[in-house]
């Protein structure tokens, strides 16, 4: 009997709800004019999607133009793309973090490149050259989205999305130092 109340109230609460959402008449009109939002675009939509391999080939020349990238490599899946840069050996780290940076601000213009993610490590670079001739090869990719969650968390080890708020009983207090007379 308990169980059947219960379920008839939350059946009652649901359907009360459900029909609160019904148009008001004193609700302000949307705003008109110059108060819309706007956004320019990096590039001309004209209706065309492009496929992966065309993504990736765009951002492999987007990466490429930037000065000090000798060779760029992608890999597109869905809305993400790992980008992977050649700088050279002679280049110091500091100035490394530079090039990077600047790839990361020019794919970041493009809207293909939004969520990119960008690496130099060498061996990084070199698996994404090799995956990225499979694919354009047509060869079945068989592990494709594994492969690519190892890229990225070789890149980025841990999402900030994940991160997760250490508990306060695991925080510790620092101890306090003998006063000194």
């Amino acid at each position: 009997m308990r169980k059947w109340l219960l379920s008839a109230a939350a059946v009652l609460c649901l359907a009360t709800a459900g029909c609160g959402t019904s148009a008001r008449r004193d609700a302000a009109p949307p705003p008109a004019g110059d108060a819309a939002m706007r956004s320019q675009q990096t590039h001309a939509d004209d209706g065309k999607k492009l496929d992966s391999a065309q993504a990736a080939k765009r951002l492999e020349e987007l990466a490429a133009r930037v000065e000090g990238v000798e060779k760029a490599h992608a890999v597109v899946a869905g809305t993400t793309a790992v980008v992977g840069i050649d700088v050279g050996g002679s280049v110091e780290r500091s100035k490394v973090g530079t090039i990077k940076y600047a790839v990361a601000q020019a794919l970041r213009e493009d809207p293909l490149g939004v969520n990119a993610v960008v690496t130099a490590d060498m061996d990084v670079s070199r698996r994404l050259a090799e995956l990225g001739e499979d694919i354009r090869a047509g060869r079945p990719i068989q592990g494709f989205a594994e492969e690519m969650a190892d890229l990225i968390g070789r890149v980025m080890p841990q999402l900030p999305s994940e991160v997760m708020p250490l508990p306060e009983s695991n925080v510790k207090e620092p101890a306090a130092s003998p006063a000194r007379p």
